[in-house]
């Protein structure tokens, strides 16, 4: 019989905190550009060490490092910007005030969708737009949720939407629920 171990008895890795996110893009120049002037990140010094065309910028605890492909489209990494999903892959950041947000994308013509979410009368709102090499970029007033660990909710037996009995929290919100749900899914789906 096949012994598995727990990922519980492991110790998890010392981190400190999320330190950048890496992009491709096309053009080192453009991105530069839309990371400065609609989210306000600031170019900072980069290694010189690097035989690539690239940029560092930093803002808001976070780094954005640029790395330039040209020929990017031959590796299929990017996607070309089609409909804004706010289900697909993206990166987030809170904002003080979504109308403000999209009032200044609306003045720089940029194409955006919203969203809410709500939670035990706690509103979240959404704002998704792409930058120049089709990453999506959410702006949001997240806080707005109270972030509560999985295991301060109450488990126990019960209906998921797929009509199927799941273990999860029962007392917990929406989004706590929402991706419990996921999990269990997840696992159903997994095969031996």
């Amino acid at each position: 019989m096949m012994e598995i171990e727990e990922v519980n008895n492991y110790e998890s890795l010392p981190l400190l905190s999320l330190n950048h996110v890496s992009l491709l893009c096309r053009s080192v120049w453009d991105s530069m550009r839309f990371y400065e002037e609609v989210l306000g990140f600031i170019p900072i010094k980069r290694p010189s060490s690097f035989k690539f065309n690239g940029a560092w910028l930093y803002n808001y605890g976070i780094g954005i490092h640029l790395i330039e492909n040209p020929l990017i489209d031959d590796f299929d990494t990017i996607i070309e910007p089609g409909p804004i999903n706010p289900k697909d892959n993206h990166i987030s950041f809170q904002c003080r005030d979504v109308e403000i947000v999209k009032g200044r994308l609306e003045d720089m013509g940029m194409k955006y969708v919203t969203a809410v979410v709500e939670d035990e009368g706690n509103t979240v709102d959404q704002v998704f737009f792409h930058d120049p090499d089709g990453y999506m970029i959410e702006l949001c007033n997240c806080e707005n949720i109270p972030i509560l660990p999985l295991s301060a909710c109450l488990f126990k037996p019960r209906m998921s939407s797929f009509g199927r009995a799941v273990f999860g929290p029962a007392k917990c919100g929406f989004v706590e629920n929402a991706m419990m749900e996921s999990l269990s899914m997840d696992m159903l789906d997994i095969s031996f």
